[in-house]
């Protein structure tokens, strides 16, 4: 994606030194972009139905309850100090005993008895999980072989400052908070674009510019550095 913006640096600044103005010329580029070059509406990128129904907050009851199904357990955890086996026993012995004084009082009151469905993980389920998995595994350990190979000093620095960002997020809070962090963002995030997606592309689009100008110069500055130390390698 860098790329990309320092070639829309280098049109930009020369379309502006060509304009009677000498204004930018950023607005008129973000009228024919938008973020990550999407085409499609949002409601399409996230796959259309139902899931992007509720992640959209269209369903508003459905995506309202489950916001506040996680907002509870969140609190459940984080605040109130519960633990997770102690959750899940409680939980069983709970439905347990619903299910159960519902099955002998239905004969009584005339209702019929809970249909309890079969609940059966079939083979070919069970392999595919496992070959999705072990390919994902095995994706991950490409990418860390072709990171840890020295092969691209950029890659490398670039891993490594995501992951010490990363792990200094971490020390500010407990994994349960910062997994519930995520998913506020990721769940609300969509609506949020979608309701204010042109003011959202300019920020982000003059972000990356501004980002591909600062890398740009760290990219000078780095490839001048190596060449001095490589000159002074070679000359002592």
């Amino acid at each position: 994606m860098i790329p990309d913006v320092a070639e829309r640096i280098d049109e930009h600044n020369g379309s502006s030194s060509d304009s009677d103005d000498g204004k930018s010329t950023l607005f008129d580029v973000k009228e024919k972009t938008k973020l990550f070059g999407r085409r499609r509406s949002v409601h399409s990128i996230l796959g259309g139905g139902k899931y992007a129904d509720v992640m959209l907050w269209r369903d508003k009851q459905l995506s309202g309850s489950i916001f506040a199904g996680v907002t509870v357990i969140w609190l459940l955890f984080e605040w109130i100090g519960y633990h997770l086996i102690t959750f899940i026993c409680h939980f069983l012995i709970l439905s347990l005993a619903v299910l159960f004084v519902w099955s002998n009082v239905a004969s009584f009151i005339g209702k019929s008895p809970p249909n309890l469905a079969d609940v059966i993980i079939t083979d070919d389920l069970f392999l595919c999980i496992a070959d999705c998995l072990r390919v994902k595994i095995n994706e991950a350990f490409l990418t860390f072989n072709s990171i840890a190979s020295g092969k691209d000093l950029k890659k490398f620095l670039k891993t490594i400052a995501g992951l010490w960002v990363l792990s200094l997020i971490g020390s500010w809070f407990s994994f349960l908070t910062f997994f519930y962090i995520i998913f506020v963002v990721l769940y609300c995030a969509p609506v949020l674009y979608e309701k204010n997606d042109d003011q959202v592309d300019l920020f982000v689009d003059k972000a990356m510019v501004e980002i591909g100008k600062q890398y740009a110069e760290f990219d000078k500055n780095f490839s001048k550095r190596s060449l001095d130390v490589h000159f002074l390698i070679k000359k002592t």
